[in-house]
């Protein structure tokens, strides 16, 4: 992970979760080669109770990792939970009731 290509390490982002894409707006451009571009490479989906997706965002030009994604989600009792973590796409958290009508009122 390279602190030098992002703008602002690990943004709080609030209830938002990405399992794909990129934070754009965050990224400075490349440390090493100077490049805008960027792309995801090292993609791993693991689903056993709980579901996990790591990947990598990498340099487009020079390939230079930029930073490591983790996204996950499971069900906890009632409640869908929703978890990021990335130095480029910033840490969310997000839960969600998995019944018609939440139980803990509207959400904000």
């Amino acid at each position: 992970m390279c602190n030098d290509c992002v703008k602002e390490e690990f943004p709080e982002r609030d209830t938002m979760c990405l399992e794909t894409g990129s934070y754009l707006v965050n990224y400075a451009g490349c440390n090493e080669c100077g490049g805008r571009d960027i792309l995801i490479k090292n993609r791993i989906v693991s689903e056993d109770e709980d579901e996990l997706i790591t990947f990598q965002h990498v340099c487009l030009h020079c390939e230079h990792i930029v930073a490591n994604h983790e996204y996950s989600f499971k069900v906890v009792e009632e409640f869908q939970e929703y978890e990021m973590s990335c130095l480029l796409c910033g840490n969310g958290e997000d839960s969600r009731s998995i019944m018609p009508c939440d139980p803990r009122g509207p959400q904000s």
